[in-house]
């Protein structure tokens, strides 16, 4: 009984050791200045590594060197499952070629088709086999600040180096709340904040960003909305990434942009990282962006399911509600590979315009 009483005093003083959390406790001062709320923040540890001793863990500034960022696709197996041998040969291609990070289960790796099992799941894969070589950065960003924070927690728990982390879409919050939001999934580890306004419906507006920049934990911003906004960003010194593969070449070479967070990488890595790395090169950028408004004409990852099908780098396999672009579009796609050089693209296999039939769409996965 002695012992007993004895553990659970010991108890009762570890847990006083360990703040808790404060999320709305500022609602409740109404006398006080309204501050955002935050995550349960630990001094000096992050999240979710709870205990006393030094974690060997990325920081920020490993992340916000890199120039060449691949958000990598995510292959099916033709029941659905993931195929890990032919994610396995992209993701080493792209490690081979130059690739510096991969963004896994983005929305070109289909994020939103998948459960959060899987996508944690793929991320521990991703770094078990490849988090030596290449920066794993998860997509455990969601439009509800419980399941971002999970998902954050599960995700630094597998090895990820960094989070990317979107605003709240759909059902919108106001700029406090995106402050908010992003302030409890920042105090866990490097992150990468994703401004896509096209997709959530709404702009994460410069000052909501001026604000996240006080924490050490901002790698930086992957910016959609224009070479304009990236600018605004760089000469205050946040680093930013394109997000827009049409306008990287501009971003990085005359706006300050670090570099690119790439749907194209996945079928061009070697020359994507030219045109990161070696300079302006207004002939290589002319020559890329017919292949990147073909990749574009439907909302991605459409079109680079259909490329790399094509290539015979991934089964022809698509998780509904994407579909394969149509037959005159495949042929576009095959001239495209002609004029660009087949060398240059991922895999070995000639470029094929495949038939409908060869497509398999899988709606229970």
């Amino acid at each position: 009984m002695a012992a007993m009483m004895s553990y659970s005093v010991c108890l009762r003083e570890c847990t006083l050791q360990f703040p808790r959390p404060n999320c709305g406790d500022n609602y409740k001062r109404r006398g006080g200045k309204w501050r955002s709320p935050q995550a349960a923040v630990i001094p000096d540890l992050h999240l979710p590594m709870r205990s006393f001793e030094v974690k060997n863990r990325t920081s920020a500034e490993d992340i916000k060197s890199l120039r060449l960022i691949t958000a990598i696709k995510t292959p099916y197996l033709p029941d659905g499952r993931f195929d890990l041998e032919a994610y396995d040969a992209l993701v080493n291609m792209q490690i081979v070629n130059g690739a510096e990070g991969v963004i896994v289960g983005g929305t070109t790796g289909e994020g939103q088709l998948m459960s959060w099992d899987e996508h944690i799941m793929l991320i521990g894969h991703t770094v078990n086999c490849f988090g030596s070589s290449v920066k794993v950065i998860g997509n455990t960003g969601s439009n509800s600040t419980r399941e971002a924070i999970h998902a954050t927690e599960q995700g630094f728990a597998v090895g990820m180096h960094a989070a990317l982390h979107i605003n709240p879409y759909y059902g919108k919050t106001s700029v406090e709340g995106m402050v908010s939001h992003f302030d409890c999934v920042l105090p866990m580890g490097p992150t990468i904040i994703y401004n896509v306004p096209s997709r959530t419906g709404q702009d994460i507006p410069p000052r909501v960003i001026h604000t996240l920049a006080q924490s050490p934990n901002l790698a930086g911003v992957k910016e959609c909305v224009g070479n304009d906004r990236v600018e605004q960003y760089t000469d205050k010194g946040i680093v930013v990434w394109s997000g827009n593969d049409d306008q990287c070449h501009d971003a990085r070479w005359n706006h300050g942009a670090t570099g690119v967070i790439s749907v194209t990488s996945n079928l061009l890595p070697g020359l994507m990282r030219k045109l990161m790395f070696e300079g302006k090169n207004t002939e290589l950028n002319s020559k890329l962006l017919p292949l990147i408004d073909w990749l574009f004409q439907e909302p991605n990852p459409i079109a680079l399911n259909t490329a790399l099908a094509q290539l015979g780098v991934v089964r022809p396999v698509f998780r509904l509600p994407y579909v394969p672009l149509p037959l005159a579009k495949r042929i576009e796609f095959v001239n495209l590979v002609k004029k660009i050089g087949r060398e240059n693209f991922v895999g070995e296999k000639n470029v094929q315009v495949l038939d409908d039939d060869d497509f398999i769409l899988i709606s229970r996965y």
